[in-house]
């Protein structure tokens, strides 16, 4: 949007900024916890965040001597039900094992983004 857009409707600018910074701040959350479980590989690249309260994404990209590979992992919160789609596949229910595993990179995160959100917020404790 340009200057002179922006002046003609100041709400539609303020839409396309609020926007761009959300976009900015899922990148951010991605790649902080894309980085909880261990390095990613040279060339590699890891996300985990929350895109809104009921989902979560995972997605990783990695090259192997098959070739260049793509993951992404969806998790819809329903209830009290947790349930995961991999690429074009319908969604099914977590194992409890996956499910326990969810549940501690959701607490990671937080743990890890909460006091960064805070700290470029100015907000201290």
């Amino acid at each position: 949007m340009n200057l002179l857009s922006a002046l003609m409707n100041p709400q539609q600018a303020a839409d396309e900024r609020r926007a761009e910074i959300y976009k900015s701040l899922i990148h951010w959350e991605g790649k902080v916890g894309g980085q909880l479980f261990g390095p990613v590989q040279e060339g590699g690249r890891r996300e985990f965040f929350c895109l809104d309260e009921n989902t979560w994404v995972w997605h990783e990209e990695w090259t192997d001597q098959s070739g260049r590979h793509t993951m992404t992992t969806r998790y819809d919160i329903r209830g009290n039900t947790i349930v995961k789609s991999q690429g074009s596949n319908n969604y099914q229910a977590l194992t409890r094992d996956e499910l326990v595993n969810f549940m501690n990179a959701v607490s990671m995160y937080y743990q890890r983004i909460a006091p960064e959100l805070q700290r470029m917020a100015g907000i201290t404790s």
